[in-house]
């Protein structure tokens, strides 16, 4: 049983709680914080919620450990907890769970305070911080949770700090995060977003419950012999981590919702993580990430998909957040979609703001409106673009690339269809505007934005002038930095429930089967929903792929794709140079998603070679930091990339059909520590081909 005496009458006592105030209080092992219904007790022992009560509904359920195994749950194991701050962030020959650098403050002498206090709206609130130092290093890590009057949610900030000029270079902060990790039954479905959701399998094997089934790569279960279970009934056979991952552009709020089958009186339960601020993420609009698997994820810095981590370095110390734990609960039938849209209405930075102000004093690094300004243009968009968004992040880079400095910020917003945008709330500095949009190869860039505190900048009005090297003869897919049009992508599986079929283990779809002739496309005549698919791999099959264990290499009709196209003579006159785009929406070279180089690997750096006519062309070298682990962690958005292959146009012909071949190194594989396969791969986001 999970509550001995004294918890379990803590437990009563908070399930017959009526006051009409907000309290806060601290004992020798817990501090506790209540309204009118809701309860929270933060255990001093583990440094983590481990007892949340709404309206008499206990949340969290009974106290659970389930040992660490590769490619099983995340964490170190421990369940009926949350909402935890949990990292990989420690070396990897400390005291972790798992010898990778894995980390959850709040056993090793943390330390804790206990806010009371009345906001500028006069409504009280309690918070608690739970601090630790991590004796080796001195790494400083620190959770806040505060709960106001009249709301039923947690508002969370998550700090690290490093301050050590003895050892000025650490690592890399490869994850932070906060978890909601419950134990209990109450939870029946998970939901990323108001179009994807599915009932959780039953046991739930994300949650280490494995019985009834099969491992087949990492973090990937094969679930499909199982009989009522209603994931396997309508959503798939296989279940990962990854299949409810998003990105992070249009993502507000994703959860659990309870049914009511196991609550105490049939009434609905939420559980959601408000994404109502991101300027403390790293990597973009385009970041996507982990998001609910029977866990309630908060990413605030990771690299499963590939974008880039933070070096943490002597001075480093960042908090990340405001986010926030909503809970809430309906009527017996309510259902997921009107508990999350409750939960959607705080998902914006201007909620709850002045609240934010009145415990800033509180939460250090945390930026006042005081030190916020706000920005507007009005862009002159390209024809046919659509769907366009402007992003403000670090001065001088690639929003992608947004780690390296370790203070920036990041804030995007869309371009409404007249080029009008504004973005509020930004902390004063120095930002680059990146403008991209469906439909639109290349971006539209400017660097040294300055914002203010205080003030509005108004960069006035801007001329988008598409990027192009000619007359276009022809494009295959659209440019939104997505691969979705191909085989196996955005298409959905027909289930009740059409999940879009990359969100599926990879595995499930056997690419020598599909194409057994290889990849052969004529531009014009070729259907890219089924003639393309939406891996480029060097080698399929062997390890992580359940359905076919051997390793092929093939003869050239894996690592080589085809692509055919006529063209007149009109097309080619007086034309010198052609030049041919490749967008990637992601591409796996032998760094995998970690960004580092392996001399004991020979394609770190990959090259992308382009044969027109049987003349080879200059390859592309994808560089090892712009490595992405993206299909085969379930997403078709991960590092974008680009390059733009030129040669003569003497290289066509407007009489007899051409042929370009796209070309990875032939029988190319890697080393992977995980349960991965070991194929370099690509994913396509667009291709054009101009002349001029």
């Amino acid at each position: 049983m999970r509550f001995g005496t004294a918890r379990g009458a803590l437990l009563f006592a908070c399930i017959g709680f009526a006051s009409a105030r907000l309290t806060a209080n601290e004992t020798s092992a817990y501090l506790q914080l209540e309204n009118d219904h809701l309860f929270v007790s933060v255990n001093k022992s583990i440094g983590r919620v481990d007892l949340l009560v709404l309206d008499g509904q206990d949340l969290l359920g009974s106290a659970a450990y389930i040992p660490y195994t590769p490619g099983g749950s995340s964490g170190d194991g421990r369940y009926g907890v949350g909402p935890y701050l949990d990292c990989y962030c420690i070396p990897a020959n400390g005291p972790s769970s798992t010898g990778s650098g894995s980390y959850t403050p709040g056993t090793i002498a943390p330390t804790y305070k206990l806010f009371k206090g009345v906001d500028s709206h006069h409504a009280a609130y309690g918070g608690i911080m739970m601090s630790e130092t991590y004796p080796p290093t001195g790494q400083v890590l620190q959770q806040y949770w505060f709960l106001r009057d009249g709301e039923t949610g947690l508002h969370t900030f998550s700090r690290i700090a490093y301050h050590n000029s003895t050892t000025p270079f650490l690592r890399n902060l490869q994850e932070f995060r906060t978890l909601f990790r419950p134990s209990t039954d109450l939870w029946t479905d998970l939901i990323t977003d108001d179009s994807l959701a599915s009932k959780m399998p039953v046991p739930n094997p994300a949650s280490g419950s494995t019985a009834n089934s099969t491992t087949v790569q990492d973090a990937t279960w094969y679930i499909g012999n199982r009989t009522n279970d209603p994931y396997v009934e309508e959503f798939a056979d296989y279940f990962t981590k990854y299949t409810f991952s998003t990105t992070w552009r249009d993502q507000k709020v994703h959860g659990l919702f309870g049914d009511g089958t196991n609550s105490k009186d049939n009434s609905t339960f939420g559980a959601w993580l408000v994404m109502n601020t991101k300027d403390t993420y790293y990597g973009g609009p385009t970041h996507s990430d982990l998001v609910v698997d029977g866990i309630i994820y908060n990413y605030m810095v990771s690299n499963h998909h590939g974008d880039g981590t933070p070096n943490i370095t002597d001075g480093f110390d960042r908090t990340f957040g405001p986010q926030y734990y909503h809970f809430n609960r309906g009527p017996a039938g309510a259902s997921w979609r009107e508990l999350r849209n409750e939960a959607v209405k705080y998902a914006t930075p201007s909620w709850n703001a002045e609240f934010y102000d009145s415990i800033a004093e509180h939460v250090l690094n945390y930026v006042p409106t005081s030190e916020r300004g706000s920005w507007k243009a009005k862009i002159d968009l390209p024809k046919g673009a659509k769907n366009a968004i402007a992003v403000l992040a670090q001065d001088g880079v690639d929003f992608q690339d947004n780690v390296l400095d370790t203070s920036a910020y990041q804030y995007w917003a869309d371009v409404e269809s007249n080029g009008k945008v504004e973005i509020d709330r930004i902390k004063a500095g120095k930002y680059r505007m990146t403008v991209y949009a469906d439909g639109v190869f290349g971006d539209f860039v400017q660097d040294g934005v300055v914002i203010r505190a205080g003030k509005s900048t108004n960069s006035g009005n801007l001329k988008w002038k598409a990027e192009s090297a000619g007359t276009e003869l022809w494009r295959i897919g659209t440019p939104d930095r997505a691969g979705g049009e191909w085989r196996h992508a955005a298409q959905r599986l027909g289930a009740p429930q059409h999940p879009e079929e990359y969100r599926i283990y990879w595995g499930a779809y056997d690419y020598l089967e599909d194409f057994p002739e290889g990849v052969n496309y004529h531009v014009g005549k070729s259907d890219p929903a089924k003639d393309l698919n939406y891996i480029h791999w060097s080698v399929f099959g062997g390890y992580a792929n359940w359905k076919r264990p051997e390793q092929v290499a093939g003869h050239g009709e894996i690592n080589n794709w085809t692509i055919t196209f006529d063209l007149k003579k009109h097309d080619l006159d007086k034309k010198r140079d052609a030049t041919f785009t490749v967008q990637l929406a992601g591409a796996k070279t032998a760094a995998g998603n970690t960004d580092v180089f392996n001399a004991t690997q020979p394609w770190n750096n990959l090259p992308l070679a382009v044969v027109v006519n049987g003349h080879e062309v200059e390859p592309w070298i994808i560089p090892y930091n712009q490595s992405s682990s993206c299909a085969t962690r379930s997403a078709i958005i991960c590092y974008t990339l680009g390059h733009k292959y030129t040669f003569p146009a003497k290289y066509l012909s407007a009489v007899e059909t051409n042929e370009l071949v796209l070309s990875l190194p032939y029988n190319a594989t890697d080393y992977e520590s995980a349960l991965l396969p070991r194929s370099v791969y690509v994913q396509y986001d667009a291709l054009r081909l101009e002349v001029k």
